[in-house]
């Protein structure tokens, strides 16, 4: 089965996870003790190997127990009691396989962010590119947060757009964020746009009272993202892996940060080849801080730290 089939990808596959708990997942105990689920060196190596081959992300095998923790979930999801019915299952050429295959992916897929992650960036796009694509006569940007996970960061593009627009009255007309990801369980949470109270613990209380909406109760202390921040963002799945991006229009501005760390390099220059593909001449691109293009062949030029510029 390929997970790069095209129709199978362009499904909007906003899947609920079938009950699976977050990071730290119980195990089913007398299937441990029945040794039933101890994943083997072979059933490792499978998965790895598929998702290194479809996903790009390498799994060294320091990964092995993180995997067999997380695929246990599924495991009891669909109500399995080996490793070997759900691999068997998970690779069977069906529509009920290729959902699962999705939920595999979400499971062994990483997620970390917060919002303003590597705040200099949104400094440089404040200060410099903004007004760049204002004198290039751009009204209506276009902006893209590849690899999104969970929402910060387009909720933080969109926060960098309003700020600019409110201060600077004659500026922007409109702009629109597309946010994409791999994993189907993060692109719903980020539709949700509900996130812990302590994630906004650090922005100023007027960021807070303009971008952000409060739990009543206080027993859950939750934040929501408001409407007007919310609706400039558009979600879409998307794997870094597929020969072409679906995206519908030319960016003005590409974030995509700290997702080549888990590629190859051939990946690496793949990867950033296709999103340069989708960027406008003089676009920007702006990658994580331990991330770089040196040595590749790429029609980029270096305007700040990982802050590059499409040639024209």
């Amino acid at each position: 089965m390929n997970i790069l089939n095209k129709s199978f990808l362009s499904k909007k596959m906003y899947l609920q996870a079938d009950g699976m708990a977050a990071a730290n997942l119980s195990f089913n105990i007398n299937a441990l003790q029945n040794n039933t689920l101890v994943l083997t060196e072979a059933q490792f190596n499978k998965i790895a190997n598929f998702i290194e081959e479809n996903v790009g992300i390498k799994m060294p095998h320091s990964k092995k127990l993180m995997m067999q923790a997380r695929l246990s979930s599924r495991l009891k999801a669909k109500g399995f009691s080996s490793f070997d019915e759900y691999i068997n299952y998970v690779f069977a050429n069906h529509s009920a396989a290729q959902d699962e295959m999705v939920m595999m992916i979400d499971a062994l897929t990483t997620n970390l962010t917060h919002f303003f992650r590597e705040s200099p960036h949104f400094d440089y796009m404040t200060s410099t590119v903004l007004p760049n694509l204002l004198e290039m006569g751009i009204t209506r940007p276009e902006l893209w947060s590849a690899g999104c996970s969970s929402g910060e960061e387009p909720y933080t593009l969109s926060m960098v757009m309003q700020e600019y627009m409110r201060a600077h009255k004659a500026s922007f007309a409109d702009y629109h964020i597309l946010a994409t990801d791999i994993s189907t369980r993060v692109l719903e949470k980020a539709m949700n746009a509900v996130y812990p109270m302590d994630s906004v613990s650090k922005m100023s209380f007027d960021m807070k009272k303009r971008y952000f909406l409060k739990s009543r109760n206080p027993e859950t202390p939750l934040v929501r993202i408001k409407e007007a921040v919310r609706n400039k963002v558009s979600f879409q799945r998307l794997n870094f892996m597929d020969e072409k991006y679906s995206v519908n229009s030319k960016k003005h501005i590409i974030f995509c940060r700290n997702v080549l760390i888990y590629f190859d390099k051939p990946t690496q220059e793949a990867v950033v080849s296709r999103l340069v593909e989708q960027l406008v001449p003089d676009g920007y691109l702006f990658l994580g801080h331990s991330e770089t293009i040196f040595g590749m062949n790429l029609p980029l030029r270096t305007v700040a730290p990982t802050v590059f510029r499409k040639q024209s």
